[in-house]
């Protein structure tokens, strides 16, 4: 069984259409098709057989009798969908405060340089901030304060592969290296699991 289709096509009439005839003189077809009146009643509808409102649509011209310097007008008025707009950089008229801009990617050059420098001291004082007793296994691990503990595991894998005993041969030096790469990361974890 077929289940019947509800869609609207494309030469159906409007099914809002009212009960009345076409609107062309002389014609007794139903009218089931509209058609603005005019430019600047673009809400006011003739109504029109299949055939009228073709013949209608094809000698619509919404531009008919405008100069050249109108339809520039409103081709720009189009642009912004006839609502009013300001210069770049303003807000209704009034300038806008660049520090209520969110700006993540800097593009705002007058505030780059300033939000640089205060980046680099957020780093500066994250560095000097770290604990004494893990300045020491953060070298070992070759990482920077302050560290997640996503960041810590990355990196412990990847060095415990390196220097893994079976992964080196009994390669002494490499099994030491592995104990320190060890012992800085329990070091570690054991201080961001405890904050």
């Amino acid at each position: 069984m077929q289940r019947k289709s509800t869609k609207h096509r494309a030469f159906d009439p409007d099914p809002d259409a009212p009960e009345r005839y076409c609107d062309m003189p002389g014609c007794t077809e139903h009218a089931g098709y509209r058609a603005p009146k005019d430019r600047t009643q673009l809400r006011q509808y003739f109504w029109f057989c299949l055939g009228h409102v073709r013949q209608y649509n094809a000698r619509w011209d919404f531009y008919k009798g405008m100069s050249a310097g109108q339809i520039e007008a409103q081709l720009r008025a189009d642009v912004s969908w006839q609502r009013p707009s300001w210069k770049l950089g303003t807000r209704g008229g009034q300038q806008f405060d660049e520090e209520e801009v969110l700006d993540p990617l800097d593009i705002l050059s007058s505030t780059r340089a300033r939000r640089a420098q205060a980046a680099k001291q957020r780093h500066q004082q994250a560095r000097e901030s770290v604990p004494p007793a893990l300045r020491d296994h953060l070298q070992a691990l070759a990482l920077d304060w302050p560290v997640t503990v996503d960041t810590l595991k990355a990196r412990y894998k990847e060095l415990a592969r390196k220097h893994h005993p079976d992964a080196n041969a009994g390669d002494l030096s490499a099994e030491e290296r592995f104990k320190t790469v060890s012992v800085a990361y329990s070091a570690i974890r054991a201080h961001l699991t405890n904050l």
